[in-house]
């Protein structure tokens, strides 16, 4: 893909963490940052299963797109992160999706465990707002300039 088609797609990010305030800061952070980019949020993983396999009230993919990338919290109710990333990468139509863990961990058995699920990335959560723009501006020119999705990744253009 040229610099200029993916300068010109959107890349749609879903969210899955319980701390509301946290999803509020990463909304804002990606508003400032990358205001272009659609961003939905789920708050367990058992939400964001529903999300992936277009479960209600997930169902209607214009309103609930299947996402360019996955933000994931470890700690969440129901089915944590944990659970959540072995079950997408487990999944035939879900495991090309990329998934950057989000947490506040920084636990050798979580980014060991993270990884060995099949994390694409794992990143602690940055404890400033600035930092957190910081971020969200390299997550965003990593996975919309420099990494080459898989086919059924770039298919959604702007």
């Amino acid at each position: 893909m040229s610099t200029t088609d993916t300068a010109q797609r959107l890349l749609h990010i879903l969210v899955a963490d319980d701390d509301q305030d946290d999803c509020l800061l990463v909304r804002e952070a990606f508003a400032e940052i990358r205001p272009q980019s659609p961003m939905s949020f789920v708050h367990d993983g058992e939400q964001l299963m529903a999300y992936l396999l277009r479960e209600a009230p997930y169902d209607d993919s214009t309103r609930y797109p299947m996402p360019d990338l996955i933000l994931l919290d470890l700690n969440m109710p129901r089915m944590d992160g944990r659970e959540a990333l072995g079950a997408i990468k487990q999944h035939a139509q879900l495991r090309r999706i990329p998934v950057v863990v989000l947490t506040t961990s920084s636990a050798c058995e979580d980014v060991d465990g993270s990884y060995d699920r099949g994390a694409n990335s794992f990143v602690t959560k940055p404890v400033t707002y600035s930092e957190l723009t910081g971020l969200v501006g390299k997550l965003g020119d990593y996975w919309l300039e420099l990494v080459t999705l898989p086919a059924s990744q770039r298919i959604r253009e702007a």
